[in-house]
């Protein structure tokens, strides 16, 4: 287990929990995530795993991975396996995984104890009728006409559900509380509905199906929880969820605690819009690197650390915020900054022919892989006769304060030698393709003897270096609330300039062997990691972050 309590440290969670634990009401520290496998992971999720996971660590306690799986309509293998992977990914692994599905029969048993206490009621009324019954905010519901069945008839009628006697939505199992209840989620909440599907992972054995507000704190307590940490949505859920668990008479109840979900502009995290993003061909897969989700933050190449590193800036209250989305960015880029080998990259190559270097002669130079980190040692790049540098590394007529290529300026090319710019070649639409140069033999390594300064420092590709495609990304969404985006205006809402592809660009050879996963700075231009379409014959990088920050501290 890693240490990521750090993460978390000085929180109101952990001062509920300190003050628990000086008081004698709970001796120790058990917590639970408990996500849906109905789709893949983001990065809201990610705030939760490290709350759960870190809150556990901190106290010397565990948190178990239970997979919420009432709902078979929606959930896939698919899912359970990806959640794993990002969690264990985000540093963390759990104590035991539990599937809510292995509880089926003991809640079956809980629903027949509240039945035969009175406290449920096998009802017949309608979705419809029951958004009718139920009332509003400001007006209390009314009782359904089928609320006063005897124990007798309801147990009669529930096994009946239970053996499929029933049509989906034909009958449901309700807890008799209180209509008139003025938090709405007391008002007689369903507990069973009827669903003829086969389940993930009990197959055919049932067709009524928990609800979560059912399943969920019999779940925790089944499992000795001792804090359900959940977000602020369910504040209004809790009264219903210690009402079930005081019902079936539970002697050590979960606390629950409620903190606020993680909001960041310029991020969609909403399940269904994700879900048309996907569909409609938008991105090019849950693991697009332009997605919230944590697989395509992976693909990007966000190290693990700097998102928990985001998480405990951003911090644990009760209070909404959005965060900016640079705050992220400037975490990865400190933890990219600190950690990535340096490499020579040159994205839109321009032909440099240095005139007075002999012919048919190259050197190898050695340049830093990091400039704080010796132990990874020196990349080998190959000067000759004919470099590459950046195109917008020269300008025919530069602007003031311009310190890089242009007709008689003199540079330094990074790790080898001083060169001065004497002429150029266009095409015939006057596009640059060609520029010619002399070097200074005496300014090897990028120093003169003679103490001459040159303004303008810039990188290379050397004769032998590897053609590579490189994918410039960025925010998705134009919009600062892509949320609040209409259905019929998502599309247009789209940055055009999310992904921008370059086929053409030129790296170090010592990247040949680069593994998907792994991360650089590309010297000058920004972070860029190795994407899984990546092969022997053809490398693909993907731009994680750049270099300059949007962020304000």
């Amino acid at each position: 287990m890693c240490d990521n309590t750090s993460a978390l440290t000085g929180n109101f969670i952990h001062d509920f929990i300190d003050e628990d634990l000086k008081a004698g009401v709970n001796s120790r520290v058990q917590t639970r995530f408990p996500p849906e496998p109905n789709g893949y992971l983001h990065i809201g999720h990610a705030k939760a795993i490290c709350i759960d996971f870190a809150t556990a660590e901190k106290y010397g306690g565990i948190c178990n991975l239970r997979l919420d799986d009432t709902n078979p309509s929606k959930e896939e293998v698919e899912y359970v396996e990806s959640i794993k992977e990002d969690i264990e990914w985000l540093g963390f692994k759990w104590a035991n995984v539990y599937y809510a599905s292995e509880y089926f029969d003991f809640l079956y048993e809980c629903a027949i104890k509240l039945i035969k206490d009175g406290k449920a009621y096998v009802d017949d009324l309608t979705a419809e009728e029951m958004r009718e019954y139920r009332g509003t905010l400001t007006e209390p519901g009314k009782n359904s006409p089928y609320r006063d069945r005897s124990v007798e008839e309801n147990l009669r009628l529930f096994t009946e559900m239970t053996e499929g006697k029933y049509a989906d939505g034909e009958k449901v199992l309700r807890a008799k509380i209180d209509m008139a209840s003025p938090n709405m989620n007391m008002r007689d909440p369903v507990m069973y509905r009827i669903m003829h599907i086969s389940h993930h992972h009990t197959g055919d054995k049932w067709c009524v199906y928990p609800m979560y507000d059912f399943a969920h704190p019999l779940s925790d307590a089944r499992e000795k929880v001792t804090y359900s940490l959940c977000s602020l949505e369910f504040e209004n859920h809790r009264p219903l969820y210690d009402w079930f668990i005081n019902a079936i008479g539970f002697e050590e109840p979960p606390r629950q605690i409620e903190f606020a979900r993680l909001n960041i502009n310029y991020c969609i995290t909403s399940k269904r819009k994700n879900i048309r993003l996907v569909k409609e061909n938008m991105v090019r897969g849950w693991d697009d690197p332009r997605m919230a989700t944590i697989r395509g933050m992976r693909r990007r190449g966000y190290p693990p650390k700097a998102l928990r590193n985001f998480i405990e800036k951003v911090g644990v209250s009760k209070a909404y915020s959005v965060v900016d989305y640079g705050l992220l960015e400037s975490c990865v880029r400190d933890e990219l900054n600190a950690n990535a080998p340096r490499a020579m990259a040159v994205l839109e190559p321009l032909r440099v022919i240095i005139d007075n270097y002999p012919e048919g002669q190259t050197e190898t130079l050695l340049i830093d892989r990091h400039p704080d980190h010796p132990e990874m040692g020196k990349s080998e790049v190959t000067f000759g006769k004919e470099i590459f540098i950046e195109k917008n590394d020269f300008m025919i007529e530069p602007p003031k304060k311009y310190f890089r290529m242009f007709p008689g300026n003199e540079v330094r090319l990074k790790g080898a030698y001083f060169l001065t710019c004497t002429s150029y070649e266009t095409d015939e639409n006057g596009e640059v393709t060609c520029i010619h140069c002399t070097y200074d033999p005496e300014t090897k390594g990028g120093d003169s003897p003679d103490g001459r300064k040159v303004k303008g420092t810039i990188h290379w590709a050397g004769p032998d270096s590897l053609k590579a495609e490189v994918r410039l990304y960025d925010r998705l969404f134009d919009a600062e609330d892509p949320a609040s985006i209409p259905d019929e205006e998502f599309e247009a809402a789209i940055n055009k300039d999310s992904l921008i592809i370059l086929n053409d660009c030129l790296v170090e050879p010592s990247l040949k062997n680069a593994k998907a996963g792994e991360s650089f700075q590309f010297v000058r231009d920004g972070y860029f990691a190795v994407d899984p379409d990546s092969t022997d014959e053809k490398l693909v990088f993907n731009r994680t972050v750049q270099l300059n920050s949007s962020y304000k501290k």
